[in-house]
C-alpha cells in the first residue's frame, strides 16, 4: 500500500465580498448584516463571530465619524484567515490612543487591536482603507 504524497484537503478561497456602505448612521449595521451572513456562507461557525462583528462595527463607525463618510467594506476569506477592509474619502488618518477611564468612546482602535491579529491602514486613492486581520476556526 502507497501513501498519497498530494497535500492535505484545504478550504477554497471563498469570492470576496465588497459592500457599499451608506453616508449614515445604519453603515454599522449593514455592515455587520453583510459580515455576518458571508462567514456564516464560508462555513464559519457561529461561535466565532461575535470579535469579528464587533471590530466591523467600530472600523465602520470610525469611518463615519472620523473619516468623513464611509465609502465601502471589503472582507476576504480563506484557510482560516480573514481580512477586512473599511474604505472611507478621509484624509486623516487613524490614531491609536491609550482610553481616558472616564471617557464612554476612543476605543474602537484599542477593541480592534485586541480581538485582531494585526490592523492596520493604507492610503489610496480617494481617502484610506482600515484593515484588521482575524484567524477563524474551521466549519
Amino acid at each position: 500500500m502507497t501513501t498519497s504524497k498530494l497535500p492535505q484537503h484545504t478550504a477554497a478561497a471563498a469570492a470576496p465580498l465588497k459592500v457599499l456602505l451608506p453616508a449614515d448612521v445604519t453603515a454599522p449595521a449593514l455592515a455587520r448584516h453583510e459580515v455576518r451572513t458571508a462567514l456564516l456562507g464560508f462555513g464559519v461557525p457561529e461561535r466565532a463571530l461575535d470579535d469579528v462583528l464587533l471590530a466591523t462595527s467600530e472600523l465602520v463607525t470610525n469611518a463615519f465619524e472620523h473619516g468623513e463618510r464611509p465609502q465601502r467594506l471589503e472582507l476576504e476569506y480563506a484557510e482560516g484567515t480573514l481580512t477586512l477592509r473599511v474604505y472611507d474619502i478621509g484624509a486623516l488618518l487613524p490614531e491609536l490612543r491609550e482610553p481616558i477611564p472616564a471617557q464612554a468612546r476612543s476605543r474602537g482602535l484599542v477593541l480592534v487591536q485586541a480581538l485582531s491579529v494585526d490592523w492596520g491602514f493604507e492610503r489610496c486613492p480617494g481617502g484610506k482603507y482600515v484593515w484588521a486581520v482575524f484567524r477563524l476556526p474551521d466549519a
